[in-house]
């Protein structure tokens, strides 16, 4: 009879459920425990943190989770892999070895897996002539002054195999592919040859990487799916002969389908028979899933190929600043009325000499959110007016924010639901998809022990 492992994945982003990785922990037989923290914003916002605080940086809500369960993590042999390093995976190791010493845990592994941050290495990278090109738009990085926020390779699963193979108990890294959290214990545990295999073990954390969309959240057909409060989170069974089966904790809510695994295959698919990782190209139109019995699906027949050469690159900037605001509006003529209230916060603006880069309105309440599609509620008995604007210039965007609560007693009748105070600036965090040669990085690993 064959070995095999389960691997439950516990968080699909930062804000997830902090109860789904303990009831994943708790709640049932479970080998590992992966945890998925990392958006391409999330870099941003962590770098901005690690400025702020040299000693932050990470998933702060990772290490309480991990405090919750180190008493019983040695004595279950549950390991716990996470990207919840952010930008600063030795700040993260070091609050879960305090944790340890506070709690006398010992004997715990804790390693790290770095070396996808290049931030500090742009500039060499720019001097040798490595452009960086907008992967849409094939503008390079530095072909303008840009402030520079965060940069971060999406890194091959190597570094995370190799802290287990060394035998870590917690894996931290940094940015890795969604899939990689699942497939580092896949490697580990089976050592699986050829790219077919590989391309299995990155299906399965394909499957897992938002949690509880392959078990019923975010499903079509929403009202099939039992006690959705108590969702049960996914795990994939995966065994030495290349099996892969998808499921859940007993007596947990949600649903594992053909229906939920299929919708969360399709998802951030891009090219169904070249879905590219930085350890293999998957062949989506390959695989075969099947019901094989109550909340299992079967995952099978799965090809796989070389990777590519290069290795896509996450690099966040500053582009501007933004605000928002928004007032409710009701009573008779309620629509006609946000849209007055909108055109008098342009006119005034305009009168103040702002004018923006861009600018923005909807109506909610009376189809905008399927514009073109549904015909607008044009009698709706309230509306919530959203504005926004969008500028280079901070002190243009605060002024947007000083016309909206006006409107209360010097617009149209019936408007109300102000509140949250006047819309402040915030940074524009904008996206920059690149490629790099993987030649030009490396993971590096480091495991240490408690007390040592």
């Amino acid at each position: 009879m064959g070995r095999s492992v389960r691997i439950g994945n516990g968080q699909g982003f930062w804000g997830d459920s902090i109860d789904a990785p303990l009831r994943l922990f708790r709640g049932g037989p479970i080998d590992y425990v992966t945890m998925d923290y990392l958006a391409e914003v999330t870099m941003s916002i962590m770098q901005k943190q690690k400025l702020r605080n040299p000693e932050r940086g990470y998933a702060t809500d990772f290490v309480q989770f991990v405090d919750e369960v180190l008493p019983d993590l040695k004595k279950r042999g549950v390991r716990i892999i996470a990207n919840a390093g952010g930008v600063n995976t030795e700040a993260c190791r070091a609050a879960i070895m305090e944790s340890a010493k506070r709690q006398n845990v010992s004997g715990l592994r804790v390693a790290t897996v770095s070396g996808d941050d290049i931030l500090d290495r742009l500039d060499q990278f720019r001097d040798s002539g490595v452009r960086l090109a907008h992967m849409e738009t094939g503008e390079g990085l530095f072909d303008a002054d840009r402030k520079i926020l965060a940069a971060n390779v999406y890194m091959p699963t190597d570094g995370m195999v190799r802290a287990l193979d060394e035998g870590a108990d917690i894996v931290i890294t940094g940015r890795c592919t969604d899939p990689g959290l699942v497939l580092a214990p896949v490697l580990h545990e089976f050592k699986l040859d050829g790219w077919d295999g590989i391309a299995l073990g990155t299906v399965a954390g394909h499957i897992l990487e938002c949690g509880a969309q392959s078990t019923g959240g975010n499903f079509t057909r929403w009202w099939e799916v039992p006690d959705m409060a108590g969702i049960g989170y996914p795990i994939a069974e995966v065994s030495d002969e290349g099996g892969l089966v998808i499921t859940k904790h007993e007596g947990t809510g949600g649903m594992v389908t053909v229906e939920t695994v299929a919708e969360q295959l399709l998802y951030e698919m891009g090219r169904p028979d070249h879905y590219i990782t930085p350890d293999c190209i998957v062949d989506f139109t390959s695989i075969k899933i099947a019901q094989d019995g109550v909340d299992r699906v079967r995952v099978s027949s799965v090809k796989g190929s070389m990777p590519t050469e290069t290795l896509k690159v996450s690099i966040s900037y500053l582009a501007g600043y933004k605000a928002t605001g928004q007032l409710v509006v009701s009573g008779p003529d309620a629509l006609a009325k946000a849209r007055l209230c909108a055109q008098v916060v342009w006119d005034r603006l305009a009168m103040s000499g702002c004018h923006f880069d861009d600018t923005h309105e909807e109506c909610l309440g009376v189809g905008v959110v399927h514009e073109g599609i549904v015909p607008p509620a044009e009698n709706a008995p309230e509306v919530v007016l959203r504005l926004g604007v969008k500028d280079v210039d901070r002190a243009k965007v605060d002024r947007f924010g000083k016309e909206i609560a006006p409107l209360v007693t010097s617009g149209p009748p019936g408007v109300t639901g102000f509140a949250g105070g006047r819309p402040k600036a915030q940074e524009i965090v904008a996206y920059w998809p690149a490629l790099i040669d993987r030649k030009l990085v490396r993971s590096e690993v480091s495991v240490v022990e408690v007390g040592s």
